[in-house]
């Protein structure tokens, strides 16, 4: 099992991953602003890591196998967040994963950042700042494993996913669950390395296609 760093691990996503993770044996470092939003999660195997992602913290991936980058500023912020967060937080977070000899990177992502151009939406800085980082992270050099998941639901977890883009706006959706289980199962795991996956509710077993 990995020693991993979840970077954001107070999110919606971040703090379920945090608990899969540590459901399956790994190690975590929980990586947030404010230890007090993860207080719940209690384990013999959590280290809880406070820093703000727009200062240095790249001491936080001393003795991690693995990263998850799963931070971001939210839908209430504005431009600037978005750069500095989604994107020059994520760049600087796989900078210091290179210097830290970190064996795999798994990375947050979104439907619409393999090509922002191609969608007339306000949340166009975001996916193009998603773009940059998730591009910056291929060219790096480390194992990668890019999730790039539909919109967001707080409903249950179905473990059953489909990677192609539905055609059907409505049905490009996803629970946030299941992210966060894609990102258990992406872990520690080479068959995900160098792999960019979509992920919108499906039919298909999501063991099965990240394994």
């Amino acid at each position: 099992m990995s020693n991993v760093l979840v970077i954001g691990a107070s999110g919606q996503i971040g703090k379920q991953a945090t608990q899969k993770l540590l459901n399956a044996g790994h190690n975590v470092t929980a990586l947030l602003r404010n230890k007090d939003k993860i207080s719940d999660i209690t384990h013999s195997a959590l280290s809880v890591y406070e820093q703000d992602l727009e200062d240095d913290f790249s001491a936080a991936f001393e003795g991690c196998d693995s990263v998850v980058f799963c931070a971001g500023s939210g839908g209430n912020t504005g431009p600037e967040k978005t750069l500095l967060i989604d994107l020059w937080a994520a760049r600087n977070a796989v900078e210091y994963a290179r210097e830290a000899n970190i064996q795999q990177f798994v990375m947050v992502s979104s439907v619409g950042s393999d090509d922002p151009d191609a969608i007339d939406s306000p949340i166009k800085p975001y996916l193009v700042a998603k773009h940059m980082a998730d591009e910056h992270l291929r060219n790096s050099g480390l194992n990668y494993t890019i999730l790039r998941p539909g919109s967001l639901t707080d409903e249950p977890g179905t473990e059953y996913v489909q990677e192609l883009v539905p055609s059907n706006d409505e049905a490009r959706t996803i629970p946030r669950e299941d992210v966060a289980t894609a990102i258990m199962y992406s872990v520690d795991n080479p068959k995900a390395y160098n792999r960019i996956y979509g992920l919108f509710t499906g039919d298909q077993p999501l063991k099965a296609v990240i394994q």
